[in-house]
């Protein structure tokens, strides 16, 4: 009887101990698995819902078809390329302020431009006013080199962490009057321009490769969106809708 009381407190105490063990080693493996060594879970992203219906209903609706377009605006987070301030509207109808009074397009403008360039994938583009670097980014998702001119240096730095923090890291941009284009680089398939001149920058026109397109807004008050074609015998000119655009500065607004 006195020995079969000692032999039984034993065996709870092993199987206590062989459970314990057990949870122990669970726990290990649970923590190793979960760790700073485990690959992080996907972060979710908030906006792309809101990102899907302003394609659906501000641009598809609208008309834009090039799959290359719409694929490029579902996929660029136009909410990372406006201040904090106006975040919450970043996928809204309209354009927004992002600062040095300039402004990041109305995201059907954005894709109706690009759609208008006719790009296939293999092009060279120049962009003339980089801004927050957004137009810059759709382009990139579909051209393989994309250049962008800012005059406002401030944005240009902007637009550039901008691009490096996405992942656009071989957009090339600089802080320059965009009238004379970009000589080093060119010529370019097409050029888009985000700002509005009086005229059409003749600098521009001769930086364009035979069959190159470029589109740009032009007029003061009133501007109409223009679309450039660059044939063997001179250019063609169509203008394609009413727009408002931010003026063209620098060396735009003395060449007349």
């Amino acid at each position: 009887m006195t020995a079969r009381s000692r032999s039984r407190p034993t065996q709870l105490g092993l199987s206590a101990l062989l459970l314990l063990l057990l949870v122990s080693c669970n726990s290990h493996n649970h923590r190793s698995q979960t760790g700073a060594n485990a690959p992080p879970a996907p972060a979710l992203d908030p906006y792309s819902t809101l990102r899907e219906a302003m394609v659906r209903e501000q641009i598809e609706a609208r008309g834009v078809k090039d799959p290359r377009v719409l694929k490029a605006m579902r996929t660029v987070p136009r909410h990372e390329f406006v201040p904090e301030a106006v975040r919450d509207q970043a996928y809204e109808d309209h354009p927004l302020p992002i600062g040095h009074d300039q402004t990041i397009s109305q995201p059907y403008i954005v894709a109706y431009m690009t759609e208008a360039l006719q790009l296939n994938g293999r092009e060279k583009v120049l962009e003339i006013g980089t801004g927050s670097g957004y137009q810059a980014a759709v382009l990139a998702e579909i051209a393989p080199q994309v250049y962008s001119i800012e005059i406002v240096c401030p944005l240009e730095r902007f637009a550039r962490q901008n691009l490096d923090r996405l992942g656009f890291q071989r957009v090339k941009t600089q802080c320059a009057d965009g009238y004379q284009g970009w000589p080093e680089f060119a010529p370019f398939d097409a050029i888009i321009v985000t700002a509005a001149p009086d005229h059409v920058p003749q600098p521009l026109v001769d930086q364009l490769k035979q069959g190159g397109r470029l589109i740009l807004p032009v007029g003061s008050f009133w501007q109409e969106l223009v679309l450039i074609t660059k044939t063997q015998t001179g250019i063609e000119k169509q203008s394609l809708l009413p727009v408002r655009f931010v003026p063209m500065t620098g060396e735009a607004e003395r060449k007349h």
